[in-house]
């Protein structure tokens, strides 16, 4: 149905917003892929899903899903994941993704994604959701390393070994989130270059930069919340540049979901993105 190749380029890429669309078609440069929440567009038709097919005809398209609760403790919604199915199919996406988090329990849904213990009960639940997801869909997912506000006394692993080991049971790919890494760097206070060194980079098809709100704990400590709604924060930026200067380009999406500006300034941190990708 569509020409361009299903593949997203190591170039930048922006999470579509529908009252951008009319400045996306007319004004692409230099946003070469989208990116869309897949919850949003598995209904049955009507405008959203006739600007999506317009998008999917000029641009690769990039889904990231927030309502598979891959960590949760019960097993996948059904319903949920045919309907993720239908639109995988029909839309062909370059990547699909999802977080690694939970965020129902029996019959309720959080709006936020929960973050897990790592250990041998958690690696098995995951990898099985993960194998189940990409039977279904006949792809490859991406799995998104979460933003942390505390840590698990119960965790036998660290985060990086956690997911690398994931990788290496179920063949899935891996969505570096480098705001998240930073988040979670500031609240549990490790180093993120750290993290960075011993992340499976070699598994990365897909890396994200954020915006996130500054607070403080009940201590007075600092307490970074992953918000989607400011630019991308300088150290954050020096991240992204430490992390490329070890695996090379990679496609970047600038995520900007609350308080959504003006196109010309979300392309203008898509244009940022561009720059870190040019070899100094």
């Amino acid at each position: 149905m569509f020409d361009h190749p299903r593949t997203l380029p190591a170039q930048p890429g922006v999470g579509y917003k529908p009252q951008h669309f009319q400045q996306i078609m007319s004004d692409p440069s230099p946003v070469q892929w989208l990116e869309i929440h897949a919850e949003n567009y598995m209904g049955q038709g009507g405008r959203p899903l006739a600007q999506l097919r317009a998008l999917a005809e000029r641009f690769p398209i990039s889904v990231h899903g927030v309502g598979l609760s891959i960590g949760g403790p019960q097993p996948l919604d059904l319903d949920h994941l045919a309907r993720l199915k239908t639109l995988v199919d029909w839309l062909n996406p370059a990547s699909f993704s999802e977080h690694l988090a939970w965020s129902t329990h029996d019959a309720h849904f959080f709006n936020d994604l929960l973050p897990l213990p790592y250990t041998a009960d958690t690696l098995t639940r995951v990898c099985t959701h993960i194998d189940q997801v990409q039977t279904t869909l006949g792809r490859q997912m991406l799995l998104e390393n979460p933003s942390s506000y505390l840590a698990f006394a119960e965790s036998t692993w660290s985060e990086p070994d956690f997911l690398r080991e994931i990788v290496r049971r179920t063949g899935c790919g891996l969505l570096l989130d480098i705001n998240n890494v930073f988040v979670s760097a500031v609240n549990l206070s490790f180093a993120p270059e750290r993290y960075i060194d011993i992340f499976a980079l070699d598994a990365v098809g897909e890396i994200h930069l954020g915006g996130h709100d500054q607070d403080a704990d009940d201590h007075g400590a600092p307490l970074l919340i992953d918000s989607h709604g400011k630019p991308v924060a300088d150290p954050v930026w020096a991240l992204l540049d430490y992390a490329l200067a070890r695996s090379g380009p990679k496609p970047i999406l600038i995520e900007w979901d609350t308080d959504v500006p003006e196109w010309p300034e979300l392309r203008t941190e898509a244009a940022r993105a561009a720059h870190a990708l040019v070899p100094a």
